[in-house]
């Protein structure tokens, strides 16, 4: 397993375990955040860009599945604002690779955390956010808002919003917020 961090800063000697913005069960002390290799694509994106991700899980019904392969031919979609376009061009980040040793799943959407301080054990620069994301298998779609994606919290669709609370239209407030 692979374990990653994304950040603008391109200098982090070690991570140290920071509070959560919102109790994360099983820990009362501050962590470190990871994502696994398959979900990653969810943070190759400015910090503080609003993004909403859906794709199809096991769970998914055959309709649901079936109107998500009609939308596209990709793993995952991502939505962001128009107003994050440029930024989102402009903008270049540092994928930290973390040794997985210490980290315990969160069991949602790749997401993994530590209580202890973490080193990484490689950096890589990605200067092209729009191309990782094609890369990756994302098609990345841009709207004037996301509020207009609320409706997809009531399928059967895996949806993942992060940085909600910084979208245009106020903050969006989905059954399951991933920050």
């Amino acid at each position: 397993m692979r374990l990653f961090h994304f950040s603008e800063e391109n200098h982090i000697e070690v991570f140290m375990p920071r509070p959560t913005p919102r109790p994360v069960p099983g820990f009362d002390a501050p962590l470190v955040w990871a994502i696994d290799d398959w979900h990653q694509a969810m943070y190759l994106f400015p910090r503080d860009c609003p993004r909403i991700f859906v794709w199809p899980v096991t769970t998914t019904t055959p309709e649901y599945v079936t109107a998500y392969h009609k939308m596209t031919s990709c793993r995952m979609v991502a939505h962001i604002e128009l107003g994050w376009l440029d930024r989102l061009a402009q903008t270049t980040i540092y994928r930290y690779e973390l040794a997985p040793d210490g980290f315990e799943s969160l069991g949602d959407a790749g997401m993994f955390v530590s209580p202890a301080p973490t080193m990484p054990i490689a950096v890589e620069r990605i200067d092209n956010l729009e191309k990782a994301l094609s890369d990756a298998g994302v098609e990345l779609r841009v709207l004037p808002s996301l509020k207009t994606l609320e409706p997809l919290w009531e399928t059967s669709l895996h949806v993942s919003g992060i940085r909600l609370s910084q979208a245009s239209d106020g903050p969006i407030m989905p059954p399951r917020l991933v920050n």
